[in-house]
């Protein structure tokens, strides 16, 4: 019985003729992201704005427009309702009052008030957490340098392992799918949390694993075929890896997928950016990271060779 193969054993595309499209429109979309970083910014959850976090148990099932309605009534900012977890679990967001904790304790207690009349059958209060402008302010700092040190790791361990121009071309595509994961936060107006923060660094190790696959038999096909010429080459490489990257990539797209559909509210910013980050990060592993070894030029034995 044949088994079904969603890329053959052996392909013979010729990846690095698109390059410079490639580059266009990779270019084109990072200026794009940073101009709407820039421009429009990005919906900061409470992690990062602060603000209060109510955690509530129903007896029967919330009807979550009903408190949307009762709670937009007291004129508190911006409210985010949503279920966690389960339909009798709600996670109740409210903006940060101006005033100190007293202000942010009247605004609980009127919440309470609010979901005791209108939600029927007893209540409980699983969670109220209170994030202050400072410890918001940390937070974004803390993830910031998160990322920015992941990435200077990620280009230290790729210079160990191989040569300077694969580090080079490994974190520029890192970059790349960081820039784009922001953008595409920024366009959607999507909430940008600390498990965003968590998805960025999961994409930036799916996308450096895409790239070290790719590099690793760049590196074997460097020593293999010592006369190919390097477009040639690198167009081996890719093909050689297409059928295993393809495949990775969809089984973790189908259980991704799964978690947007199926997985609640409360993960689905998450989920959406590693929908995001696996596509980004196949991508740049092809037309990004594998292209620009031949701007930067590779060693072969002990010599830069440049491209033409």
């Amino acid at each position: 019985m044949r088994r079904f193969k969603l890329v053959p054993d052996k392909t013979t595309i010729p990846f690095l003729n698109l390059r410079r499209s490639a580059f266009i429109v990779s270019g084109l979309l990072v200026i794009g992201s940073l101009f709407l970083f820039m421009v429009k910014g990005l919906n900061y959850g409470i992690d990062f704005r602060g603000g209060i976090m109510i955690e509530v148990g129903t007896a029967e099932p919330a009807n979550l427009s009903q408190i949307r309605s009762a709670l937009g009534a007291l004129n508190l900012g911006d409210v985010a309702i949503q279920e966690f977890g389960s339909p009798t679990d709600v996670l109740i967001r409210v903006e940060r009052q101006e005033g100190d904790a007293t202000a942010q304790q009247i605004a609980v207690d009127r919440v309470k008030t609010a979901l005791a009349d209108t939600i029927s059958g007893d209540i409980s209060y699983r969670r109220v957490e209170f994030v202050g402008p400072k410890v918001s302010g940390e937070l974004v700092q803390a993830g910031a340098l998160a990322i920015t040190l992941s990435v200077v790791a990620m280009m230290i361990y790729i210079w160990f392992r191989f040569e300077w121009q694969f580090s080079v071309g490994a974190v520029i595509a890192l970059l790349h799918d960081v820039a784009l994961t922001i953008g595409l936060f920024s366009i959607t107006g999507l909430e940008f949390n600390l498990s965003i923060i968590a998805a960025i660094l999961t994409i930036v190790g799916y996308s450096m694993n895409d790239t070290v696959v790719v590099y690793d038999r760049v590196r074997e096909n460097l020593r293999k075929y010592r006369r190919m010429e390097l477009t040639e080459l690198l167009n081996l490489s890719i093909n050689d890896t297409l059928s295993r990257t393809t495949m990775t990539s969809l089984t973790t797209m189908l259980a991704l997928l799964s978690l947007f559909f199926f997985g609640g509210e409360v993960i689905r910013g998450f989920t959406a950016a590693m929908i995001w980050g696996v596509v980004v990060g196949t991508y740049s592993s092809i037309f990004v990271a594998a292209p620009l070894l031949l701007l930067l030029g590779v060693d072969r034995d002990g010599t830069v060779t440049k491209s033409a």
